[in-house]
């Protein structure tokens, strides 16, 4: 598993975007126009890769999600391997993308695990980084309950609406020793232009 990312600054990063998806290894040419596509010639203000394998049954398949920021949008891809199927018999790839204005994300969680954390400058061992836009919502209830044990009555049930759309976890071991400092570094720079927006 893998993980990337540019700073913020003023100048175009989009041959930076390039050269880090050419590094990567993985179907260059199939990701770069899946991203160039959605970015739509906007210049890339930021970016963050991450590539990781995932597992189905017996065998591995490699994932690449690749996060763009233009001044204006949030750029989301993703490209997956597939073994052939009834309808393509040959192995192949699939890339979706999605574009999403800046001012329609209504949040950017993040979650830092932290080793050793009384010691001077603990290091941040796991990042997770959650967004969400309100494309998708998600309900999760428990039955409610008082202060009372010895109750029996129903209190109906009480929940927590969350809106989730994206979702992302980076740790030191799995990912490498920057890969976390760079996600926590983009996740920074999109909590910037998203209040900017």
């Amino acid at each position: 598993m893998s993980a990337t990312r540019t700073g913020l600054s003023g100048t175009d990063r989009s041959s930076e975007l390039r050269h880090a998806i050419d590094l990567t290894g993985y179907y260059p040419e199939v990701v770069a126009d899946g991203v160039g596509t959605a970015v739509a010639g906007e210049p890339v203000v930021d970016f963050f890769l991450h590539h990781e394998p995932t597992f189905e049954r017996d065998e591995v398949r490699r994932h690449l999600s690749v996060l763009v920021l233009t001044p204006t949008r949030l750029i989301l891809a993703h490209t997956d391997e597939h073994p052939g199927d009834d309808l393509l018999p040959e192995p192949y790839t699939s890339t979706s993308t999605e574009a999403v204005r800046l001012s329609s994300i209504r949040s950017v969680v993040v979650t830092r695990m932290s080793a050793n954390p009384t010691s001077g400058r603990p290091a941040v061992a796991e990042a997770n980084m959650t967004l969400g836009w309100g494309a998708i919502s998600r309900i999760d209830l428990e039955p409610a309950g008082c202060a009372d044990p010895e109750c029996e009555a129903d209190h109906g049930y009480t929940g927590v609406l969350n809106s989730d759309d994206f979702s992302l976890r980076v740790s030191a071991a799995a990912d490498g020793p920057d890969a976390v400092a760079n996600m926590l570094a983009f996740a920074e720079a999109l909590s910037a232009l998203t209040h900017a927006a």
